[in-house]
């Protein structure tokens, strides 16, 4: 078909994202040229937003079935078994491109997609979460205002939703600096009996949109999403999407209402491409086909083209698939909440994808073809980098002479100090669920009318997988499911954020496939089936480059009864103070020689996974059975970190006496995996090691917990530390506003 007849300047779709090879491949399926309709169609589809072209053929690693998996992937979000008929849902999704053109509306529209996703399980969003990367922020002013108007755009539209922000993480490096990185993760609770799912059954049918009025937002987002930030971006500002928190508000308690009823057979979130991939990833799942006429879609703007009225990302907008005669039902209820529910189109037999305009076809293609993105299996190539990483040795840097300092220095930094300054901005109270609150190592939720609690982690560390992709991705899954298990809870499963920049370049590549083996090496071992997820590529820029591998994992544990909820700080003078686990001679990819002597070199610290597994399940038991008075993990920073934050948590002192013929730099601030700090009673701190010792765990009593204030460390009777906790205490919960210059 020649141009003048598809009325399509020539190889369009270039300008689409579409490759030669791709639009050859859809005009097979089609076995025509497309117009300019159908090109759209695939465009989004296609992307690899949309069609996870290069990492779906990675997640067969996966571990995703287990006992208590009653979702797996597939659906808006997973789906987890807490006993008593009830279930949590849960997912993460990212929206970086859009939060680096437009950090308020980028990061707003990501919660509120979030929940949605949530929304659409049938669930009642209980809780929210966010894992947020930037460049320092000392660095520039941009970066400043980058990370305010993100934290603003969250905790705006958080707030006014009624879903309370109840943890996360910060984390800076160079490498997000041309690109930051905005994940956001949410939780859902309903009965088992509950549970939607996304599909379009029953010829005859309608699709119903319910919510928002569609306008030109948020076009072409998802292909937007699917190539690289460059200085071209600020023409991509249409892509962005526009939030309204109080809109979302009113769809959740309508959709809700409507869940109740026998209406409807289907549900799904309008996200990424809009209109068209919800329609089509009901459809693809049950088998048919849909009709849909644009004219029919209630609109903001006039003259809307059929394709921008197909792939429109504006927000608060649902799909959902409605039984046939029940539509003016669905409709009273919508409009009792002052919303619109229309409907636009139907399920039909045929497997096709129909578009109308005014009951004119102007699109028409196979249903299966759109969700059969061609997928990509290249070559991986060890990045040139860890040739020099590695050949780090821990006599390349010299022992400071002031460890004092050092440690003040480290409870400042930008990973390790307080984000009071972040959380202060959310309400993490609102639904009265909330019983640890940011700042410990998991936030706990407390399940209404129950003696049982659900804990919820995200983490990640970018600069281990840049150093070791495999082993730092294992270590992201420990870190989370230690959180857990601290807190009192038993991990459950995970949902994973996969950012990485253009896969198409063999190094990077190289990192997102030995990430995701590893990832999945992890959740084998622990027993956290991978249920749900979300891949964010090409996050990279021409003057930066590529951003850290940055896999992040957002975890959920089961908290069986309230008793066993455990937070990090020192409760009890007189206490004795426990290590488990085995501090190595490591320095390399730790806190400390970043922010000391200002490398990003070394191996990732060891990791053995099965005495993982059995310490964690060790430190669970001694909390079930009474045992601890304070459990933290001891990650980033060290021993000498993790004693300065239980001190200043609990506002009391310690002093340590350890016995460890090892460099005093790597002793207090090597990041040697397994290791807790604990707490505890005499006879129970007897009781700990000698469960220990049975089991084959090292664990030793270091010290005691002290009323005098004081954080004194001592290593074969050679004090290497020793400071007041209120000078810990100054440097932790000062740092940041200090990186943002204001008022401490």
């Amino acid at each position: 078909m020649s141009e003048k007849q598809t009325g399509m300047p020539e190889k369009l779709w270039i300008k689409a994202g579409l490759t030669d090879s791709e639009y050859e491949l859809l005009t097979s399926h089609m076995k025509r040229e497309p117009n300019t309709v159908e090109l759209a169609l695939y465009a989004q589809m296609w992307s690899e937003h949309c069609g996870y072209t290069h990492t779906r053929p990675l997640f067969k690693h996966f571990l995703t079935t287990g006992p208590r998996i009653v979702q797996g992937p597939g659906e808006n979000a997973g789906i987890v078994d807490i006993d008593d008929d009830e279930v949590l849902t849960f997912k993460l999704e990212s929206h970086n491109h859009p939060s680096a053109i437009a950090p308020f509306q980028g990061a707003a529209t990501g919660v509120g997609g979030i929940v949605r996703d949530i929304l659409a399980m049938g669930a009642y969003p209980i809780a929210s979460l966010n894992s947020l990367h930037f460049g320092h922020p000392g660095d520039a002013g941009h970066t400043r205002y980058l990370i305010s108007e993100v934290v603003h755009g969250i905790g705006e539209y958080g707030n006014c939703l009624g879903v309370p922000t109840v943890g996360g993480e910060l984390r800076f490096a160079d490498a997000y600096k041309g690109n930051p990185l905005v994940n956001a993760m949410c939780v859902g609770y309903m009965k088992q009996s509950q549970i939607k799912k996304a599909i379009a059954t029953g010829v005859g049918n309608s699709l119903m949109i319910v919510g928002n009025l569609t306008g030109r937002d948020g076009m072409g987002g998802a292909s937007f999403a699917s190539k690289d930030l460059d200085e071209q971006n600020e023409e991509d500002r249409g892509a962005i999407q526009v939030g309204d928190p109080f809109m979302e508000k009113l769809l959740i308690e309508a959709c809700l209402e409507v869940f109740e009823k026998d209406y409807v057979v289907g549900v799904q979130d309008m996200g990424a491409a809009g209109i068209l991939s919800s329609s089509v990833e009901t459809a693809s799942k049950a088998g048919n086909g849909v009709e849909i006429d644009v004219a029919l879609v209630p609109k903001r703007e006039a003259a809307m083209q059929p394709e921008e009225v197909m792939i429109s990302e504006s927000q608060e907008r649902m799909l959902l698939i409605v039984k046939k005669g029940m539509e003016d039902q669905v409709n009273k209820i919508f409009h009792k909440w002052d919303l619109h529910a229309v409907v636009i189109g139907h399920v039909t037999d045929d497997g096709m994808y129909r578009v109308l305009e005014d009951g004119t076809t102007v699109g028409e293609v196979p249903v299966w073809s759109l969700m059969d993105a061609p997928t990509y299996i290249l070559e991986g190539q060890e990045p040139a980098h860890l040739q020099q990483t590695r050949r780090f040795k821990n006599d390349d840097v010299a022992v400071p002479d002031d460890l004092n300092q050092v440690l003040l220095k480290l409870l400042g930094a930008p990973d390790i100090c307080s984000k009071e300054w972040v959380y202060r901005q959310y309400d993490y109270r609102v639904q009265m669920n909330t019983v640890v609150k940011p700042g410990s190592d998991a936030a706990i939720l407390r399940i209404k009318g129950r003696d049982k609690a659900v804990g919820v982690t995200m983490d990640s560390n970018g600069r281990y997988c840049y150093l070791n992709p495999r082993r730092g991705a294992q270590s992201i899954v420990a870190e989370s499911a230690r959180n857990q298990v601290v807190s009192g809870a038993e991990p459950i499963a995970i949902t994973d954020g996969l950012n990485f920049g253009n896969p198409e370049n063999p190094e990077v590549y190289y990192q997102l496939e030995q990430s995701i083996i590893g990832l999945s090496e992890a959740c084998r071992a622990l027993d956290t089936p991978v249920i749900g997820g979300n891949a964010s590529l090409y996050n990279q820029t021409p003057e930066f480059g590529a951003i850290y591998p940055t896999p992040i994992i957002g975890m959920v544990g089961l908290v069986k009864s309230l008793k066993h909820v455990t937070t990090m700080e020192f409760k009890n003078e007189g206490d004795f103070i426990l290590v488990v686990g085995e501090t190595r001679d490591e320095l390399g990819a730790s806190e400390y020689l970043d922010q000391i002597h200002g490398l990003v070199a070394g191996d990732v610290p060891e990791l053995d996974l099965e005495l993982e597994r059995k310490t964690q399940n060790f430190i669970l038991d001694v909390i079930r059975q009474g045992l601890v008075s304070s459990a933290h993990d001891i990650g980033d920073g060290g021993m000498a970190v993790a004693l300065a934050e239980s001190c200043i948590m609990g506002e009391y002192g310690a002093e340590i006496s350890l016995d460890l013929d090892l460099r005093s730099d790597a002793l207090l601030f090597g990041e040697s995996q397994t290791r807790f700090m604990l707490s505890a009673k005499g006879e129970s701190a007897a009781k700990i090691i000698e469960i220990a010792t049975a089991q084959g765990i090292e664990a030793a009593n270091i010290g005691r917990v002290k009323s005098c204030k004081q954080l004194i460390i001592n290593n074969f009777n050679e004090k290497l530390v020793d400071l007041r906790v209120t000078d810990c205490a100054q440097a932790f919960k000062s740092g940041f506003d200090k990186m943002m210059k204001t008022d401490v």
